[in-house]
Formats: structure tokens, sequence, C-alpha cells
């Protein structure tokens, strides 16, 4: 099936209707809604006064209303959070209206989306915080995730490499599992993403668009997001795309192209630099080998880019239905030559309203389209190795690519040429995908209170791609090439219906909002397994099953009461049953509660009529969620699998393979997170000053670990089970602040801050203090794990020997200190030192405007988190660098170390990452309506990204999520020139 016929079909029913929409007009008026900074507000609505004559401004504020009568009219502008304005006008041809809103008290009636309805930002209990468009990050965004980056306080994103397209890691108040997902729940329009990787594509996110995307809103405390159940233990974000709206049709086209360099490179030495090193310390057998080339081989794989973003939509209101049609085409490379991405996606929402707006509907189908060309990563390192005395190409076997040799075939013990990794290998992907819903909303004309809402959508996907590499390659050059097909189809299915009842008792002052649901969720993946041929055609290795479905079902019932006495008491309680088949029967359904307390203390009458004083909230919650996403599934069953070819057994004159029995646990359960929360929202000076404080303490219950068991009592002797818990405390601040307000001149600047601090409290079904449990370990060496998961401490925390140094401050190699006492250096002698985590992550932004000039800038900073470096610590010692058969290049490192063996558990090789980032930097120039009478407005936008890092970190970048420094793709500088057209 082409998952994108809907897409397509329905693309040109609408193209064809908007054919219509042009008919004779008495008069005309437009303009632009501007917001307090003098930009344009998007989506705000302009309405005829007297009629049902509206529209709705488009990105940049523009506004148009056809059709109008000649003689004086009135019309009024509106916007979620701001005054209403309402203004006159002379209706003769082509007349002209701008509106400046101004906000209420910032804000405090804006509508802010939840789970499974909405409410105002003034009646929020839960920890919520929401990013608007006109907030979000600006440039060469490839990626959702980016637009919010520094953003949200307690929001963690740590981008991606440079690969284009790859999304970021985030995190909500840190991380609530060792082994199961610790990835948040995604919720587009109502459309939950399953948090699968998709075949072919850089990663899931990818493939959605996010010049689409209105707005993200983020829950994190467990009262906000306890609604969402099982899911929901890493906390939830929200995202709302544009829809449609306004009488007359406005068209809108952007185009963002973007030159992306390489902000620093790992610092190794040169080829003079080897040649003195090899001549200075050399065999005259390794002298010998030195060539007389100066390569930088990072400068080989590295290239400077070009990319494009271009994006057109149509929006209006066609026989009083809304529409929305956009489509949008990117094309980027990567920094790493021979990688790209292009990705065609397009969209449709309708938003009808019927029977006198007692049904809405909402029509939503979006699908995008990637073909991507994957770069062999492994050029990286080998980049950092390869001697740079040598030629790129020579007169060889080998694709006449340099390569080390032992006589025809080459050095297994030696990294391969960079550039023929990446010349010499094609990954090439393509991934469809196409998520679309309908929601119903129907408020019972004998009681308007009543609504029902039927929420049905899908997600599906199909990714493919293939794998080559010629005969000639060094890598595959004994296997005579490689050949590798993959292809995976994902389809998800949902079903959400609830109950929604909102009734104001004016005797009491009292009004509550119940709402009863239930959801159905099925989703399935089919993973292909293909044979591994070479590149002559001779299969490889014959997998033993064609493929392998995964499919799992989720049924949940939900329910939600809200009361609220007098407008500032407001009392919240949510329930939540979630039953999944990734468990047993008899631990198959989870129930997770949460009760929440808002006061709004400026309500009160000693604080109602201050003038000093525009909001002040107290939140109080508790609340339990649960999660599902174990890295095995039915780890309950007894299951089997078919053993290897070499493991075969023998009867009579043939081979039989066996099966062999997994380990597994019967009563597996649910991961569960009871969260409790204590919140201050507060504005000063109407709203000129606002913002939130968060204390909160999070404890996660049966986790699901695997661990160490006694031989004999199951298949293994480790289990994946419910064991141990762990422990977060955080605090969370925002301050907003309006410094400039005028006509012409504004500036505003905001500033969270997070504290996090978690630490594993258990790991073993008996009580063992001593217990660790391996995390993650290093390249180079044999079995060097140097992160565990230990009680007491945070998880991934490092385990390594203490260095001793000289009285110079250089450390002597192989010394460590004797932290036992025992005489000598065992594995007594390990300390657990740091973590990656960040203890404080802090994100900045401003925008000064001055008349149609802004300028803007974001920066982060994290302090607290370590990194292990993993680069100097492989590369950075003088016996990687000498062969009598090779030579290699040497981290830059080798000179303060002077190490002549590796040191893998040297806590030297353990850095400080704290850092100050400026994320991004932008100036804008709206140039408004180019006409006096026309409708055509122009923007021009110059932005730079990863402008600067400030760090005493000495590799390429010390934001890496695993806090493992090694292979890592740079992420780029980019500079974007951005154009946005409308009329």
């Amino acid at each position: 099936m082409n998952v994108l016929t809907p897409l397509k079909q329905g693309l040109v029913v609408l193209l064809l209707f908007t054919a219509m929409l042009v008919k004779a007009q008495s008069g005309s008026v437009s303009g632009r809604v501007l917001d307090e900074t003098g930009q344009g507000l998007p989506g705000a609505s302009v309405v005829v006064k007297g009629t049902t004559r509206s529209t709705a401004t488009d990105a940049k504020g523009n506004y148009q209303i056809s059709g109008l009568q000649g003689g004086t009219i009135s019309l009024s502008a509106s916007f979620v959070g701001y005054v209403t304005l309402e203004k006159s006008v002379a209706v003769s041809g082509n007349s002209s209206l701008n509106f400046n809103l101004m906000p209420d008290a910032k804000g405090l009636t804006e509508v802010v989306v939840i789970g499974y309805g909405s409410t105002t930002k003034k009646a929020l209990t839960g920890a919520v915080s929401t990013v608007t468009a006109k907030d979000f990050q600006k440039g060469a965004i490839t990626s959702p995730d980016q637009l919010i980056q520094g953003k949200v306080a307690g929001v963690t994103i740590v981008p991606g490499g440079g690969q284009p397209g790859s999304s970021g890691t985030i995190r909500i108040r840190g991380g609530a599992s060792l082994n199961a997902s610790n990835n948040p729940l995604y919720v587009i329009d109502g459309i939950p993403l399953s948090g699968e990787g998709i075949s072919g594509a850089p990663s899931q996110l990818s493939l959605i668009n996010p010049n689409e995307i209105e707005s993200f809103t983020v829950l994190k405390d467990a009262n906000a997001t306890a609604i969402y159940g099982s899911r929901a233990s890493n906390g939830v974000i929200l995202i709302t795309t544009k829809k449609g709206g306004g009488a007359a049709p406005v068209f809108n086209f952007s185009t963002n192209n973007s030159y992306a360099t390489v902000a620093k490179k790992v610092d190794v030495l040169s080829a003079n630099q080897v040649r003195d090193y090899v001549n200075e310390n050399g065999l005259a057998a390794t002298k010998a080998l030195l060539g007389t080339a100066n390569t930088d081989w990072q400068d080989e794989i590295y290239s400077n880019v070009y990319g494009t973003d271009n994006n057109f939509n149509l929006s209006g209101t066609f026989k009083k239905v809304p529409y929305r049609i956009s489509a949008g085409y990117l094309d980027q490379k990567g920094l790493l030559r021979t990688d790209w991405l292009k990705r065609g996606t397009g969209g449709i929402r309708l938003t009808p309203s019927l029977f006198g707006d007692h049904l809405k509907v909402d029509l939503n189908l979006k699908g995008s389209i990637s073909n991507s060309r994957f770069a062999n990563q492994l050029a990286v390192p080998n980049a950092i190795a390869f001697d740079p005395t040598q030629n790129v190409h020579a007169d060889n076997q080998f694709g006449n690519y340099f390569e080390w040799a032992s006589g025809n075939v080459p050095n297994v013990a030696t990294p391969r040429n960079p550039v023929s990794l990446l010349e010499q290998y094609t990954n090439r992907g393509k991934a469809d995908r196409s998520f679309g819903n309908l929601q119903l909303d129907y408020s019972f004309h004998f009681l308007p209170e009543l609504h029902a809402n039927l929420n049905i959508g899908y997600d599906v996907a199909k990714g493919q791609g293939q794998t080559d590499a010629p005969a000639t390659a060094a890598s595959y050059y004994l296997t005579k090439g490689y050949s590798l097909a993959y292809l995976a189809t994902q389809q998800d299915k949902f079903i959400e219906a609830y109950l929604n009842y909102t009734k104001t008792v004016e005797s009491i002052n009292s009004n509550f909002n119940v709402t009863a649901g239930y959801g159905y969720y099925d989703n399935s993946k089919k993973n292909y397994f293909l044979p591994t041929y070479n590149a002559v055609g001779q299969v490889q290795a014959t997998p033993n099953f064609p493929f392998e479905i995964q499919r799992n079902k989720l049924l949940s019932y939900y329910g939600r009461l809200v009361y609220t006495l007098a407008g500032k008491y407001i009392l919240s309680g949510t329930i939540r049953a979630d039953g999944s088949s990734k468990f047993s029967p008899d631990g198959r359904w989870g129930y997770f509660p949460s009760a929440a307390f808002t006061w709004r203390l400026k309500d009160e009458s000693f604080l109602k009529d201050s003038k000093t004083l525009s909001d002040l909230k107290i939140r109080l919650s508790y609340g339990e969620t649960g999660n599902k996403d174990i890295p095995v599934n039915y780890a309950y069953l007894a299951n089997y699998n078919l053993g290897v070819d070499q493991a075969q057994y023998q009867l009579g004159d043939n081979f039989y393979q066996l099966y062999s029995p997994q380990p597994y646990d019967k009563n597996l359960r649910w991961e569960s997170t009871t969260t409790y929360n204590a919140g201050l929202d507060y504005g000063f000076l109407d709203g000129r000053i606002y913002g939130s404080v968060d204390v909160y303490y999070k404890k996660t219950k049966d986790l699901l670990a695997t661990i160490e068991i006694p031989i004999g009592t199951n298949f293994s002797n480790q289990l994946l089970t419910n064991v141990g818990n762990m422990e977060n405390r955080g605090i969370e601040a925002s301050i907003n602040l309006a410094l400039l307000k005028s006509e012409r001149l504004n500036w505003d600047v905001g500033f969270n801050f997070a504290y996090n601090k978690n630490k594993v409290s258990n790991l073993t079904l008996n009580r063992n203090p001593n217990y660790k449990q391996v995390a993650r370990g290093i390249t180079g060496g044999i079995d060097n794990y140097i992160q565990y998961h230990a009680v007491g401490l945070q998880p991934y925390a490092f385990l390594l020997y203490k260095q001793v140094y000289d009285a110079s401050g250089k450390p002597l190699e192989g010394v460590y200190e004797d932290l036992s006492g025992d005489g000598r250096i065992t594995g007594d002698d390990l300390r657990f030192y740091k973590s990656p985590a960040p203890v404080y992550v802090m994100g900045f932004n401003t925008s000064f405007n001055y008349k149609k000039w802004t300028l803007t800038t974001v920066l982060r900073s994290n302090l607290g988190a370590y990194i292990y470096d993993n680069v100097s610590a492989q590369f950075g010692v003088s016996r990687f660098m000498m062969n009598e058969k090779y030579i290699n290049n040497a981290a830059a490192d080798i000179y303060n170390s002077g190490f002549v063996t590796n040191q893998y558990k040297s806590d030297y090789y353990l850095k400080n990452a704290s850092f100050l980032k400026m994320d991004n930097l932008g100036l804008n120039f709206n140039a408004g309506r180019l006409s006096k009478n026309g409708t055509a407005t122009l923007s021009v936008s110059a932005n730079c990204q990863n402008v600067f890092v400030v760090s005493d970190y000495k590799g390429i970048d010390p934001e890496i999520f695993s806090g493992i420094d090694y292979n890592l793709y740079p992420r780029p500088r980019t500079y974007t020139l951005g154009v946005n057209v409308g009329f």
C-alpha cells in the first residue's frame, strides 16, 4: 500500500478548490496584527463586527478580508493572551488597517493544550511549559527537537551529531529508568508516536517537517502526565501543528538556504610532527615507512556544504471549511562527505464546524518521503589515526587508495584509509511515512455542556535501503566485498474516545470539569532478514528466519475531575488503567493516579487590587506513572532461539540446528514512578515580569534491570526482572522580563535554570550495597567498562583509578593511588567519581526589536557534567603510533601525558565538560507590505547556529550524552539566509 495515497488525492482535490475562490469584490481591508514588540502575531483572529465575516493572520501577522461593501465598518482583532482591540475603517477599494495588541497579564487567559483537552494558563494545576512558533529557534532546522533547545526549564536536549536529520536526546527532569526507555512520549495533534526508529531514516523525528509546528507543550510532573499512564514516566511533549482559516486564501512561501562549516576538528599531530617524532624515537624500519605527503585526513573527509529548506502553504476557508495545504522540500548535505538527506513533506488539514458549531471536525493528514545516503562514520576515528605522511591514493589492488598491507592483503591491525571508507561504501536509505487522524468533537444539543470526542488515527511507515562495498575495499577485501539490503515496515493504529462534561454552578460558585475515556493502541513492526552477499554475488550469511514481527497492544481507561471553587481554589484528580501485552496476564494491568491542588493567591481580596503583582499561584501535586518500554518483547514467556550454523548437531549423515531456551521472568511487571511537585507561578507589573519555580521529587520502583542470578535457577546466569529503585530530586526556575516596551523599541529577556540530582537506591533482590551493574564501555582494550550503576550513586557513574602526578603536574604512567591500602594496585583501588549528567542546566534567550529589525540569540550552559576522552585514551600514546610495519597518527594529548601504552582506566582522561554555548544568533528584517495597496509581504532573516563554545574541555564538543567522547560526528556551524513571502 502506498502510505501517501490519501495525502496525494486530498492535495489534488483541495488545489482544485482554490481555483473557485476568486470572486467579484466591492472592496477589501488588509493589514497586520502586531504584538507589543511590533512583530506579527500568527493565527490572530480578525472579525468584521456585526457579521460572520472573519479571517486569521498568516505566519507574519498579515490578514485580508475581501468582498466588503463600501462604507465605514468596525473590525476587532484578538489573540490568545492579548487584549482584544476594535477599530473602524472606511472601505473604498483596498483599505489598510493595522492592530497593535497588548498582553493581557502575559497570557493568563492563554489556552494551553493538556492531555485530552485544554485549559487556560491561569487554571493549570500541573508543571506545564509551552513554547510557540514566535519563540522557536531559527535557522537550518531539520529535526523538530531543535526548535525548543534551551527554551524550557528542566528539559535537556543534547543535540545529535552532524548527520543531517539526526535528532537530539531529550530528557525531562532526568531519566527515570536504567534499562527501559527514558524518552518522553510524543503526541502530535492527538497522535501518539510509538517511539520506534524507522529504517532508512536518520531518526523518527527527521520525517516531521518543523515548519508545520505551531507549538510545543511539555508536561513535566505526574499530575500533568498521569492521564497518559504507562507511557508518561519520562514526561510528555504535545506538538500542535498549524491550522487554516480566514475568508480569503493566503499563500506563504519561505526558503532557508544554509552554508555549514566544521566548527572544530580533533587536535592531532601534523605530518611534520609525525616525521619529527618518528625520526627521534623510531626504529630504522619505522623511519623507512615515512611518506613525503602532508595530508590532513580530517580535511579530506569533511567539507563545507550547502543546504536548502523550502516550504509552501495555502490556507483559507472554502464554503465554511477552513483548510490548510502545505508542502516542503529539504536538501541537506552533511559535513562528512557522501552524507546527505533529501526530504519531501506534505500535509492537509480541514477543520470545519457543523450543526451550528455543535460538531467540530479535524481531519489531519501528513506524509513524508525521505532519501538518504549515510556516510560511513568509521571514517571519523580513522581520520584521527591514519598516517598524515601518506597520500590519499596509491597504485594498488585496494581501489588505488593507500592502505597499510601485509603482502597482498590489508593489515588488519591498522586503521583504514578514511577516504576509502567514504567513497568505497554506499548506504542508501529510503523512508516513507504517513500519519494522520480524524477527530470529532460533538456538543450535545440537549446538553451543550456535555462533549463526546472520538479520535481515530494511524502512523504507518516503510523503511528500506542497501549497503554495498566493492571487492577492492580494504575493509571487505578478504570477503570480496559486501552487500546487504534491509527492509522494515511499521503500522500503528489507535482509537480514543472520551466524554467531557463542564458545568458552572453559580449558586455554590463552583465549576466542575469531568472527563472519562477509553483508548485502544495497536503497534506492530515487521523486520525482514535478508541474506548477506559479497560484491561478486556469493552468499556470505543466510538468516534463520525471513522476518520478525513485533506486535504490542495497549488497552486504557482513564478519567479526570477538575473542581474549581470561586475561581481560585482548584482541585484536580486523574486515574488511568493500562493493560499491556508486554506483560503476563497476572501483572498486565497498571493503575496510575494523580492529585493536585492549586491556590490562586492573586485572586484573594488582599492581593486582587495590587498594581504591582499581576499573578501569584501555588501548585501542589502528586502522581504515579508507568514505563512499559522494555528492551525485550514478551520477556515473560519462554522463548527459544535457533542456534548458529557452527553449533549444529550431527545425527548420522545429517546436521541439525538446535534451539536454545532464553531466560524469562513470568512475573515481569511495570516500572512505576511516583512524583511529588510544588510550584509557584508569579507575575509583576502587568506581566512584564513573569515566571515560575518548581521543586520535585521522583522515585521509580520495580526498576527493570538485568541482574546476575544463581546458575541453574533459569536458562542463563542473567535475567531481566523487576528489581531496584531510583530517585530524582530537582529544582526548576524561569524568569522572563520585558526590559523595554515602546512602540518602536522593545527588549525581552528570558532565563531558565534547572538542578537535577538522581541516584540509584537499590539494585538487587537481596540487599547488597557493593553490587554494581555494568552500564557502558569504551573503545580499546578488552572488557574496558568504565560506567556502572551502583547504589547511592548517579546512573552511569565512572569507575576509574585515581591518577598520580609528578611535581610538575604530569601524569605518571601506570601509577595510581592505593586507595585500599593493601600495598598493591588491584580492582579494589578503582573509585567511583562523577557522571556524564549535568547537575545544573541553564538557558538564556533575548529578543531586541527596533522598528522593523529584530535581533535574537539563545545561549545554553551545562555545569557539573564529566566526559571521558576516549579519543586521547585510544590514540594519544606512542605505542599506538609506531610499529615496524606501519605508522599511525596520534592525538596531540601525547605531548601532555607522555604515555607509551594505553592507560584506559586512568581518571586522567576524565574531564570536566561544563560549557557555555551560543546556540543561535539571528537578525530579522520585516519589510511588511511591499506596496501601499498591495497584500504581498516580505521578511528576510540571517542566522548563525553553533556560534561559539566556551569550555575547558579540549575535544571538539563537550556536550555528549553518553559521556564518552569517541567517533563524534562534529556538529556544524551553520549560516542561514531566509526569505519569507506572503500574498
